[in-house]
């Protein structure tokens, strides 16, 4: 039985740093909640392993400090087995468990499991949201001009949806299809497809990558993207050799709620050119609006807002 911590899913910045707790350096706090992939202290750390690494091949002696520098996971896999902490243990998402598969992560059975049962229900829920005329987007989320949201996670993986604007704009879908695993997207491309009575939306990726999950849920039960779009609502996973580079195209924070309120700017002209300015509702906008005005018309919804590349 897997037992996870209270702390589970909650800000855990303040805890030991896993190089830390690995005993491969003296003294360090993550203030980062075990956001590895956004660390630039783990950056600077991998360098310097990979550094000495090199230079031992080279058949270097190496001393001090620096030298004697190890990765977290090699100097884990000095201890006994038993010993040998779960990265998910180290990071309090879960009670202590040994590592049962040399931290190698990508093939463990567990770690899938993990990632399958808990992480979009307790890593992915939201916190922190930012809020435009009563569209949201949690912080630290990613957002595509064509409406759809990445969010990164860990060894260049990144996990994609559709953002509360398109689930407000279009309504609830009946079902939501997206790339098999294995195919590659690329950004601004096409890549996922909304249907909803016989009408379809595309949605384009917002960045590069291979695809290595996909919620396979969506293509029965395209409404639960509509019920929690940043959550249980997730669309795929991406792998993504481009990553850095593909990001800068994208907004987050303070960009990404202008560029939502210039949104809703946007649609409530349209909707007023149907409907009167009173259907605005206080400025504030409201849930499925095709549905509620299907006279705008569907294509109309998606050329301005969805298409965007």
């Amino acid at each position: 039985m897997i037992t996870m911590t209270q702390s589970f899913g909650k800000n855990r910045s303040g805890s030991q740093c896993v190089w830390m707790q690995a005993g491969a350096i003296r003294k360090k706090v993550c203030m980062l909640s075990y956001q590895c992939h956004e660390c630039q202290f783990d950056r600077a750390l991998r360098e310097a392993v990979k550094e000495n690494y090199r230079r031992r091949d080279q058949g270097e002696h190496l001393t001090g400090r620096r030298g004697q520098l190890l990765f977290w996971k090699d100097k884990l896999r000095e201890r006994p087995p038993w010993k040998q902490p779960c990265i998910h243990a180290m990071k309090g998402r879960i009670d202590f468990r040994a590592c049962t598969n040399a931290y190698h992560c990508g093939d463990c059975e567990f770690d899938q499991f993990f990632q399958d049962q808990f992480a979009v229900h307790a890593v992915m829920r939201p916190v922190d949201l930012l809020s435009a005329r009563g569209v949201s987007i949690p912080q630290g989320y990613y957002l595509h001009p064509g409406h759809a949201w990445l969010k990164l996670e860990e060894d260049g993986e990144v996990r994609v949806g559709l953002d509360d604007f398109a689930r407000r704009v279009l309504g609830p879908a009946d079902r939501i299809e997206m790339p098999l695993m294995g195919k590659t997207v690329t950004q601004h491309e096409p890549a996922v497809r909304l249907f909803r009575k016989g009408a379809e939306a595309m949605f384009a990726a917002p960045v590069s990558g291979v695809v290595t999950e996909i919620n396979t849920r969506l293509r029965e039960e395209g409404g639960c993207a509509h019920e929690d779009p940043y959550a249980t609502g997730w669309v795929m996973r991406l792998h993504s050799d481009t990553l850095r580079q593909d990001l800068q195209e994208l907004m987050i924070g303070d960009e990404s709620r202008e560029f939502l309120n210039s949104e809703v700017d946007q649609l409530f002209q349209v909707i007023e050119e149907v409907a009167g300015p009173l259907a605005a509702d206080g400025g504030y906008l409201g849930d499925d609006i095709f549905g509620h005005l299907p006279s705008i018309g569907w294509e109309r919804l998606t050329d301005l807002f969805f298409s965007r590349r």
